[in-house]
């Protein structure tokens, strides 16, 4: 599990296509420290494996095809930064909200506006998606947790980014038409479940 509070960004250094999917090395100062086989990391919002890394300069994840078609990250080239994001430890402050690294889908930039110090950012949500969110509600995107500040009745969501966002996640580098990936919020999905199951046993249950 994942917090949504991007650590550092990453560099692709190095990638390698197979039968099976795709490798990528990540160059990475922080997040790559202290690290251990099998580890989860964040990678643009996306919960990868450490397969092999180098103390403070580098790790390997493998993308499997069902990871490559649902991200954009086989689209990334050497060069290209990701935001990291290192698993919570059960003792971690949770400073943003649950995320779980499963990525939904691909939003899409649609505007990008400076507002004093601050940023705000319009993305075209994929279709169906926008019933898990609400205004002053919780999404990630590219693993970035952030808060709603406005949807409309088609599917756009604007958030506003703080300086500090802005410098340090890859938001910096993104432009009308670029893809970021999207996590809705996990409590959301349970609570359409739930409410899903109450409505077929009331429907079993009502007179014929």
């Amino acid at each position: 599990m994942f917090t949504g509070i991007v650590e550092e960004t990453g560099k692709i250094v190095d990638r390698t296509e197979t039968d099976e999917g795709l490798r990528l090395r990540i160059g990475a100062d922080e997040v790559a420290r202290n690290l251990a086989h099998g580890q989860s990391i964040s990678v643009s919002g996306a919960c990868l494996t450490v397969e092999a890394f180098d103390p403070g300069t580098w790790f390997e994840v493998f993308l499997a095809s069902e990871t490559v078609e649902r991200t954009y990250l086989g689209s990334l080239a050497v060069g290209d930064a990701v935001n990291l994001e290192r698993a919570m430890p059960a003792d971690g402050r949770f400073d943003g909200h649950v995320v779980q690294g499963h990525v939904d889908g691909v939003a899409t930039v649609r505007g990008v506006e400076s507002v004093g110090d601050d940023w705000f950012f319009e993305f075209d949500l994929p279709e169906g998606y926008d019933r898990y969110v609400v205004e002053k509600g919780s999404i990630t995107l590219d693993g970035i947790s952030l808060t709603v500040a406005d949807l409309t009745d088609d599917g756009r969501v604007t958030v506003a980014i703080i300086p500090t966002t802005y410098d340090l996640t890859t938001l910096s580098e993104k432009s009308t038409d670029d893809p970021v990936h999207l996590e809705v919020d996990v409590l959301a999905k349970y609570v359409e479940r739930l409410l899903e199951g109450h409505l077929e046993r009331d429907r079993l249950a009502a007179p014929q």
